[in-house]
């Protein structure tokens, strides 16, 4: 029980010395700090001390059962009261957090990634989330916001229009310097939802719907996590994955110094980063990891929307917190952010000649019968599913294991900074007497090569530092020749496209970049727009932290968050980018684009550390193109069924009997989903649902945005299609009465009136599942 006792003067000044992180499960009763009264004190509470006793009691080896009476004869007895002060000291920040879906429609558009007209979204295998992370002052006076969405990359057109729709809803709050929007990266999420001119082309245009689902589901996110903000705390620990990446370019990284090279262990970075929340009383309220790894372990065969490897770890995690609920559903928040991704896979096995089994780990990533085309990479598992789910898995354990031993708390001021630049033209100081520039963008020979994760087309090939006469011939006619001024800027990388200088019917890449550091306590956030390699990010990191040390704000942790808010392809080191592999070519900023970000992002650190954001230059804003409905998307038209039949209708009927680890499987008469996703919100496509004898009813168990279930639509002739629903039943499946349902939209013609869109449903046969 608390009450008076008497110590020493010298006792408290050791104590005070001390140094523990709690953690953040530690209860309030622990949560006691020591008052020191003097006798006489008329205001005893004026001399709080922000110190606890149980830290105390741990440091000197003392408890509290144990700790009798100190005393110490003096002319001015003090004495010591213990109270319960853990209003005071078990909150540093408020802190809220959301997840919202931002899907979109799941058929007919192309998925963003490959770069590949041929791969269109046929179905779901995982829903697709937004999830936001806000972190304010206690005094509310400042705020950040982090989002990590399922998506390839956050676009420009998707800031804006995310942006222009918080200021709608909450004036100045959310802004931009103090909201970072990052994308995972998954290679599997539907495209459409940029407005530069060469995202259209493999994309089919600006989309409406996929770019509407994006940015309503981040608002909602964000909104979400502003209306349940708590008093809380962070928790950040780091730890080393293994098993989980290789380095896709391992000639263009053997180009850096061989002393920096010796620096490392490893030509990919293997830290991950966890950023832990919970609220003053210890609730858990979710984290966020930042690990470099493509989420490219679905490859670009695959026609089903997902999340790819990290969206599979965020799945394991929030199912694991969340339990009893449903995948998507739950208050427990797991972002496994990306990072300085660009040079590093997933496909752990290495490149190998699909023909011949053969590596084909060389300069160029050719094989010797049918070249570049047959060198492609393969991940750990049996297939690109299973693949997936060991890369997820792998960290999704880690985060896991960095999660329950996070005890090094975040503590500190929050602060953010953000600049618009012009990054065609950005001078550089090298040094005292050398100053180079930044180019207008172009992509090089190498970028149409593809890479060992997903191959191009024709014959380019990766670390092309030459043109070829006949592509030359073909570019000059259609797009038009290159100038000489951004030829020499961009040497040696020969330019297949110089976008920069291509502005029908919109200039087909952004000259105007958004550079954005945002500070929480000891912890900065580097907001980077595009795929730093493996090096490029090391100097990144390195540079900023310097700038901090040198302003007197030492030992940050600092991250790389990637794909934020406006997305430049790739970022190489000067030195990687003389030997032109698909990340150099793909730097389209030219050879001095590294050295630019760090000064500017230096800027940015500076900046921070000196409090003087407000004086940094905003910059020259961004476009936003009146692009209208350009796009080549087919419209939708009236769905039909075949004779006899009605939407919903079971084609194909499930077997009478499962065991775990088969799969169920069902076939309706079906409708177009893009009717659903144009006309529903966060609809699900599917449902599997058990018998409850003791209620008479049936309970869903598994939904779309369960791992575990396979959604795939067939587009037939004269407006017929086809959808199948898989089930893969999980080895701890309970046994008993299952069924699968099915839920569409159909869109029906009317004379004289718009069309209907109508929705339906279909229910397969009960089924049985019996144990292994």
């Amino acid at each position: 029980m608390p009450g008076p006792l008497f110590t020493t003067p010298n006792v408290l000044t050791a104590s005070a010395h001390f140094d523990h992180t709690e953690s953040p499960l530690e209860t309030q009763a622990e949560s006691t700090s020591w008052i020191p009264l003097s006798m006489g004190l008329m205001n005893p509470l004026g001399m709080l001390s922000r110190f606890h006793a149980c830290n105390i009691f741990k440091k000197v080896g003392l408890s509290l059962l144990s700790l009798i009476l100190l005393a110490h004869v003096s002319t001015n007895l003090l004495f010591f009261l213990i109270i319960d002060t853990s209003e005071l000291v078990s909150a540093n920040y408020l802190l809220g957090v959301g997840r919202a879906d931002c899907t979109g429609p799941v058929a007919e558009v192309p998925l963003m990634g490959y770069a590949n007209p041929e791969q269109v979204a046929r179905g779901l295998l995982m829903r697709l989330y937004s999830r936001a992370f806000i972190v304010a002052d206690l005094d509310d006076s400042r705020r950040v916001v982090f989002v990590s969405a399922d998506i390839g990359m956050v676009s420009q057109r998707l800031r804006l229009e995310v942006l222009k729709k918080l200021k709608s809803k909450y004036g100045e709050l959310y802004r931009q310097d103090n909201v970072i929007l990052s994308g995972t990266h998954t290679h599997s999420g539907p495209g459409g939802y940029f407005q530069y001119t060469l995202f259209w082309i493999t994309s089919k245009g600006l989309i409406r719907p996929s770019l509407n689902a994006i940015v309503n589901g981040i608002v909602k996110s964000i909104d979400i996590a502003h209306q349940n903000m708590k008093r809380g705390r962070l928790f950040i620990n780091r730890g080393t994955v293994e098993n989980s990446q290789i380095n896709r370019s391992p000639f263009s990284y053997l180009e850096n110094p061989a002393s920096e090279r010796s620096r490392y262990s490893s030509n990919t970075d293997k830290e991950m980063v966890m950023l832990k929340m919970v609220d003053e009383n210890g609730q858990e309220l979710g984290l966020i990891s930042w690990f470099a790894v493509h989420p490219v372990s679905m490859n670009n065969t695959n026609h089903l929307v997902n999340s790819d490897n990290v969206g599979y770890a965020s799945y394991l995690f929030e199912q694991e917190k969340n339990k009893g609920m449903l995948p998507g559903e739950g208050s427990f928040v797991a972002a496994f952010a990306s990072s300085n991704l660009g040079d590093v896979s997933p496909n752990t096995k290495g490149p190998f000649c699909v023909n011949t089994g053969e590596s084909c780990n060389n300069p160029h990533s050719i094989c010797p019968a049918g070249g570049a085309k047959m060198c492609m990479a393969m991940g750990p598992g049996n297939d690109m599913f299973d693949s997936t789910r060991i890369i997820g898995q792998n960290i999704y354990l880690k985060a896991r294991e960095l999660y329950e031993k996070a005890y090094q708390e975040v503590t500190g001021p929050l602060s953010s900074a953000h600049q618009w630049v012009n990054m065609s033209d950005v001078s550089v100081e090298l040094n005292a007497t050398h100053t180079v520039k930044t180019c207008k963008p172009a992509l090089g020979y190498s970028f149409a090569a593809g890479t060992i994760d997903g191959v191009g087309a024709f014959n380019f090939t990766q670390g092309s530092l030459e043109g070829n006469p006949f592509w030359d011939e073909i570019r000059d006619q259609l797009l038009g020749e290159p100038s000489n001024e951004t030829k020499a800027c961009h040497k040696p990388k020969p330019i297949l496209f110089s976008t920069g200088e291509m502005t029908r019917p919109h200039p087909w890449h952004p000259d105007i970049v958004d550079v954005q550091i945002a500070a929480i306590g000891s912890l900065a956030i580097i907001a980077v727009p595009g795929e730093f390699t493996t090096m490029s990010g090391r100097r990144l990191r390195e540079a900023v932290k310097r700038e901090f040390d040198s302003h007197g704000t030492p030992r940050m942790d600092v991250v790389i968050a990637g794909l934020c808010n406006v997305y430049t392809h790739y970022i190489t080191t000067y030195e990687e980018y003389q030997v032109q592999r698909y990340e150099a070519a793909s730097t389209i900023y030219g050879p001095h684009t590294l050295s630019a970000y760090i000064q500017l992002y230096r800027g940015l650190a500076r900046a921070i550390a000196t409090n003087t954001v407000q004086d940094l230059p905003r910059g020259p804003e961004p476009p936003f193109f009146n692009i209208g409905n350009m796009t080549l998307l087919p419209s939708l038209t009236a769905d039909r069924v075949p004779v006899n039949k009605t939407f919903g209708d079971v084609l194909q009927q499930v077997r009478q009997q499962y065991r775990a680890r088969e799969v169920a499987e069902v076939t309706f008469v079906g409708a177009n989903p893009r009717n659903s996703a144009e006309n529903a919100t966060e609809h699900n496509f599917l449902t599997v649902e058990r018998y409850t004898n003791t209620s008479d009813s049936w309970h869903v168990v598994w939904n779309d945005a369960s791992w575990d279930t396979r959604f795939y639509w067939t587009k037939g002739s004269f407006g017929r299609s086809n959808v199948t629903i898989e089930w893969h039943i999980p080895r701890d499946t309970e046994p008993g009465v299952y069924r699968i349902r099915y839920f569409g939209h159909y869109k029906k013609n009317l004379s004289n009136n718009p069309a209907a869109v109508i929705a339906f449903e279909g229910t397969s046969s009960a089924f049985e599942i019996t144990a292994l």
